[in-house]
């Protein structure tokens, strides 16, 4: 945007500070003349010690020191107020400095400004945790890119690999290589939908109603009813109405993912327990699963895109590696928190904490 050039905010200071002083100096000056010399006669008064002079000869006495005193009071408000201008908003020429050099793209650098708290140290330290958290979002960003990228080039990379041995090999038989094509397309497109989805849960692009998470937790455990009696995996899903404000689809693919890992990463025989709970400030979400035992560590980094926890994940449920990145996208674009938590015996807790309703929701009345 384009603005016409004006006065710097040190100079409006500066002229502040010396039209404040003039001003004072004036109305002293104003002051005197009003009180004092009013009440002392115009002409001179014959004494016996002499004569006492009169408002005329003191207006020509007092006058010149009187204007040399404004004058000094304007000059002294310049120059003091400059300094003081220049001292005041030194602070603010450091801010300035620090966001030029943000916009050109340098993330790293922070203000660090010192001195007792105030209104600019609070911005210098707002805009520091501001470039903190755009640094962090950026290298997660970068990291996402290439994860996503190298995770999409290789059923691009199998699919090239099989139309090559097909051409080169015109009279082998096409059922083998097409059921292969079929299963890398079908990876592709489910990759593609799970990055689709992140990105819409990321930019909050959808509609708030109604949800009850107990519903939604019958409803994921239904469909993968037959995935969890193929993995000899024990489904179970209990608790009271949590009911809050968000997207159904979104919260649908969320208790999805959470309960398709719980099925996947488990041994076989084990159990995953899904409930519900609600409270006046919150509801949750709690899934809890059976399995190989997982270090702290590595819980830690499992909501990060392309991470799989563990190897225990058997032909097409292994999924791309986006399911609690995912889910901790939705959580986040609900105002929710994601905690995940190791068990002792073995098998991963994760609590999805989400607002309640702070008032009832009045539905539209029909036409």
């Amino acid at each position: 945007m384009t603005r016409p050039p004006g006065l710097s905010v040190r100079l409006k200071l500066t002229l502040s500070y010396a039209a404040f002083l003039f001003l004072a100096g004036s109305i002293l000056l104003a002051v005197v003349w009003l009180f004092l010399l009013r009440y002392v006669p115009p002409d001179a008064t014959p004494t016996l010690r002499g004569f006492t002079p009169g408002r005329d000869d003191l207006v020509r006495a007092f006058m010149p020191p009187a204007i040399w005193a404004l004058v000094f009071l304007l000059v002294f408000g310049l120059l003091g107020g400059w300094v003081l201008a220049g001292r005041m908003l030194a602070p603010l020429a450091r801010i300035t400095a620090a966001t030029r050099t943000a916009a050109k793209g340098s993330l790293s650098h922070r203000i660090d400004l010192e001195g007792r708290n105030d209104e600019f140290r609070e911005l210098a330290d707002s805009f520091d945790g501001m470039l903190a958290r755009l640094e962090a979002h950026d290298a997660e960003q970068r990291r996402f890119a290439a994860n996503a990228s190298h995770e999409l080039r290789t059923p691009l990379a199998i699919t090239q690999t099989l139309l090559e041995v097909a051409r080169n090999d015109p009279d082998r038989h096409s059922g083998p290589l097409d059921e292969r094509l079929r299963a890398v397309n079908a990876r592709a497109i489910e990759l593609t939908e799970a990055l689709l989805l992140l990105s819409r849960s990321d930019q909050r692009a959808f509609n708030r109603e109604l949800v009850d998470l107990s519903l939604v937790a019958e409803e994921a455990t239904e469909t993968l009813l037959p995935l969890a009696e193929k993995r000899g995996v024990t489904l179970e899903t209990a608790g009271e109405v949590a009911t809050t404000l968000g997207s159904h689809p979104l919260l649908l693919q969320l208790v999805t993912n959470l309960v398709h890992n719980a099925i996947v990463h488990n041994l076989e025989g084990g159990s995953v327990r899904v409930t519900t709970a609600a409270s006046a400030a919150s509801v949750l979400l709690t899934v809890e699963n059976t399995g190989d035992l997982l270090a702290p560590d590595l819980v830690a980094t499992l909501t990060e895109p392309f991470q799989r926890g563990t190897a225990r994940v058997r032909g097409d449920s292994a999924g791309v590696g986006l399911g609690l990145a995912i889910v901790k996208s939705i959580t986040q674009a609900h105002d929710g928190t994601l905690e995940l938590e190791p068990l002792a015996a073995g098998g991963l807790r994760v609590t999805v904490r989400l607002p309640a309703l702070s008032r009832p929701v009045v539905a539209p009345r029909p036409d």
